[in-house]
Order: structure tokens, then C-alpha cells, then sequence
């Protein structure tokens, strides 16, 4: 018996605002399916998935899932199924849910997959319970198949931001780690190398005794 999802008060973030934003060059672009008729139109709807699931700028060869993109290409699957599959790949696993905890994959899946940032920290903890409880795929399904993706996603469009007032979007700030990982990551780079104040006393105290030559010329005058 799996425990429920525990209950949270959302707080009134800007998505769950009517807007009345004037269209820029910060509005996101929306790929539907269904707007993709052409071949250049399922890539950069392909392409778009990925940049919003890994967030890499980049398709590296590493995160190409082949048969997702050829089921997609063929109509076989919705893009909420694509969508599915980049979240519970193995790439995914390893680029991001290995390396941080389960608070930070909950705010980083949310961002990516849902379009929205966590409304706190009770519901950071809520899910995080899930993925214990659970598992990684289960999580996933819970989210891809949630009311709030399919009221603002449905099975053809791929999921962005769905309201920015400030800052940058989501896919640009937020780092593969998190800072915990990163802090590690520096200390063990540097771990032996850590200089203390007597060994750098002592080494002061031997560069006193150097004698250092007297390297500049001498100038030599000659009286006729």
C-alpha cells in the first residue's frame, strides 16, 4: 500500500495568475503535434523536448533516444508519451536524478516537466516521498499523468514555462547540480592541498635565509 501524496496549501505563484503580458522575445514558443506537418517541424518539436526534459542547448549523442524519436516521427506515440520516455531514460538517471536528492530532483522535474517551480518546501517533501516510496518511473507517470499536465499541456505539446515575470527562464538557470554536489565536487579537488598557517610560517622562515644574487648591472665609468 503506497502512501498517499501528503497534502500542501499552493501558494498564488504567477502561473496560477490570468496575464496580461504583451508577447516578446521572452514569450515561450509552444510545438504542438499538431502544428508539425512538415519533417524540419517534428525536428525542432523533437529538439524542443529535449531542451526542455535535459536542459542542454545541445543533442548530444548521448541523450538521443532513438526509438521514442522514430515512434514520434511515425505518430506511433503523443509527444506527453516522448515526453514520458526522455523523463525516465537512462540518460536522465544518470545526468540528473543520481547525482542530486530527491528535494532537488522533485524541483527540477516540476520546473521541467510541469512548467512550474515548487509552491514550497511541503511540497518538495511531498513528492520526494513519492519517489521513496514509489520509485523514479512512478514519479514520472504521477506527473506526466496529473490533471495540471494535461490541462496545460494535453498529449501534443510540449511542456514550457508557463508564466515568467522576472529572472531568466527555467532551462537557463537551472544547473544539472545542485550546490551540495558541486561544493563536494570543489573540497576533493583541493582535499591534501589545504595550507596551514605553521606550514606557511615555516616556509616564510626559510625564504629569509635565502641569499638572492645581486642581478642588476653594473654600471662601469672610465675617466679619460
Amino acid at each position: 500500500m503506497s502512501i498517499p501524496l501528503l497534502e500542501y496549501k499552493p501558494s498564488s505563484q504567477n502561473q496560477r495568475v490570468p496575464g496580461y503580458e504583451v508577447s516578446s522575445e521572452d514569450t515561450p514558443r509552444i510545438y504542438r503535434l499538431e502544428d508539425s506537418p512538415e519533417y524540419s517541424d517534428i525536428q525542432q518539436l523533437i529538439w524542443a523536448g529535449y531542451r526542455q526534459v535535459f536542459s542542454e542547448h545541445e543533442i548530444l549523442k548521448f541523450y538521443r533516444q532513438s526509438n521514442l524519436e522514430s515512434q514520434l516521427k511515425n505518430r506511433a506515440i503523443t509527444v506527453r508519451d516522448f515526453i514520458r520516455g526522455l523523463a525516465k531514460s537512462e540518460a536522465f538517471r544518470r545526468l540528473v536524478v543520481e547525482t542530486n536528492s530527491n528535494y532537488r530532483v522533485v524541483e527540477i522535474c516540476l520546473k521541467r516537466l510541469l512548467g512550474r517551480a515548487p509552491y514550497n518546501k511541503d511540497e518538495e517533501i511531498a513528492w520526494s516521498i513519492k519517489i521513496a516510496t514509489l520509485g523514479w518511473g512512478n514519479f514520472v507517470d504521477a506527473l506526466i499523468d496529473s490533471e495540471e499536465y494535461l490541462s496545460n499541456f494535453g498529449e501534443n505539446t510540449v511542456p514550457y514555462q508557463r508564466r515568467r515575470y522576472k529572472g531568466r527562464p527555467f532551462n537557463l538557470v537551472t544547473p544539472r547540480y545542485a550546490d551540495y554536489w558541486r561544493d563536494k565536487e570543489e573540497d576533493s579537488r583541493y582535499n591534501g592541498a589545504i595550507l596551514t598557517t605553521s606550514w606557511i610560517w615555516h616556509v616564510q622562515l626559510q625564504l629569509k635565509q635565502l641569499l638572492i644574487p645581486q642581478l642588476t648591472p653594473r654600471i662601469l665609468i672610465f675617466r679619460i
